[in-house]
């Protein structure tokens, strides 16, 4: 890890060296954990453009070239070989399963996907017209208080199985947000099922009649949680990490992430671009909508376009556009307004100088909010599908940093520019 190059800083009278450390890929980084006891100063760096605050083994992205690995697995080939619980076991495991290892694993998963029966009546505190995410949050932080019996961070079993039972109760509880927005009773898993279709059994079945397991259907969503899975030190992963390294339980932690994830600049993003696609309204306006976006005095924002990391095309929404093809066609869709829309909007966006040369490629929200719509989820869910998907990526950051022995609290610097000290002033003299 360590290399032999070394980083010079001439700060007043001194000359200082830091060491230069080595990834296994990407970009070198300058150790300055010493910095302030050797100088007295911090370094600035707002919202950590050039910081790295870890180390990771478990996902890497090269922006500028588009790719996106998980433990060195390019995104595509897990996409289109893997379905999402085999992911998942890599993500936390560091290997994929074999045959036998990946049959224990969904068996497992399948086993804890029940949750307390006492914490359907939370859903009942909640108003009808709460946001989906707003219960989540509440609920998924209550878990701890009905799975106590696991909560030793320090327990390399008891995280195992609290890992088990946040991966298998997120699809049930998203479900059950769902239902009670509807006004719908809840759904109960069903153990024949795959991961997904069982999710997607619980989000759509009704008493009165069968539910009708579709394929195409199931593997498009089943994709958009593998693209989702993990993104490396993303915010709401660095929010984890941040929860985490208090020694808070894992159920808090995840709740944290997605109170984070909730933000519209990050997991609510699909969901500002169908509305942006919703105002546009049809294929003859985008020439309008464009000039807009252009004029920086117009307000208007191009959503789904461009990454803080991404430099180049996000290689996720390359297999998000084939697997909207593929829903729109198995339903029918393929004329669909908004798809017509999107891609029209895409073309203008990769050719315009404009946007080429700001490097504004489309990423995966632009398409996985159309492909959730078709598949009948509502856009109030959209980051809620989104949160059930990077569970997995912030267990799997969580357990490594516990199991990091350089891990110590997250305790961010500051530069100050309040009020210097002074003395306080009795009231009548103010």
């Amino acid at each position: 890890m360590s290399t032999n190059k070394k980083a010079v800083l001439t700060y007043g009278d001194k000359t200082l060296e830091f060491p230069v450390l080595g990834g296994s890929i990407g970009p070198e980084v300058i150790d300055i954990r010493s910095l302030y006891a050797k100088t007295g100063a911090f370094t600035y760096d707002p919202g950590f453009l050039s910081t790295a605050a870890c180390s990771s083994k478990i996902t890497y992205i090269d922006g500028d070239e588009g790719v996106l690995l998980y433990r060195g697995y390019p995104i595509e080939q897990l996409a289109e070989n893997c379905d999402f619980l085999e992911t998942c076991y890599l993500l936390l495991n560091g290997e994929l399963p074999n045959k036998a290892e990946h049959g224990d694993f969904v068996n497992t998963v399948t086993r804890h996907t029940m949750v307390h029966d006492q914490l359907s009546r939370f859903f009942t505190g909640f108003r009808r017209d709460a946001h989906p995410m707003a219960v989540l949050v509440g609920v998924v932080g209550a878990l701890s208080a009905f799975y106590h019996d696991s909560l030793d961070i320090n327990n390399p079993e008891h995280r195992k199985i609290s890992a088990f039972r946040l991966i298998a109760k997120l699809p049930t509880i998203v479900a059950m947000a769902y239902k009670y927005s509807m006004g719908q009773p809840f759904v109960y898993p069903r153990n024949d099922l795959s991961y997904t279709a069982n999710f997607m059994r619980m989000m759509f079945a009704v008493p009165a009649e069968e539910y009708k397991v579709n394929d195409v259907l199931v593997r498009a969503l089943d994709r958009i949680f593998i693209l989702h899975a993990d993104h490396e030190q993303n915010a709401s992963t660095s929010t984890v990490r941040l929860s985490g390294s208090s020694g808070a339980n894992p159920f808090a932690c995840i709740a944290a992430g997605i109170a984070c994830l909730w933000g519209p600049a990050h997991g609510g993003a699909n969901e500002a671009c169908l509305q942006m696609l919703e105002e546009i309204g049809d294929v003859s306006k985008v020439g309008e909508f464009i000039k807009q976006v252009k004029d920086k005095n117009s307000g208007v924002r191009l959503m789904g376009f461009g990454h803080r990391v991404y430099k180049n095309y996000d290689p996720r929404a390359k297999l998000m556009r084939e697997t909207c093809h593929e829903v729109l066609n198995e339903l029918g869709l393929h004329d669909d307004r908004l798809f017509k829309l999107s891609i029209a909007l895409e073309k203008i966006a990769l050719e315009d100088d404009y946007f080429v040369s700001r490097k504004l490629y489309p990423n995966v929200d632009f398409y996985s909010g159309i492909v959730q719509r078709a598949l009948g989820i509502p856009t109030s869910m959209f980051t809620c599908i989104f949160a059930l998907a990077r569970t997995v990526g912030w267990i799997a950051q969580w357990n490594e940093m516990i199991s990091d022995p350089e891990m110590k609290i997250g305790r961010p610097r500051q530069l100050f520019t309040g009020a210097p000290k002074r003395d306080l002033i009795p009231m009548e003299k103010r």
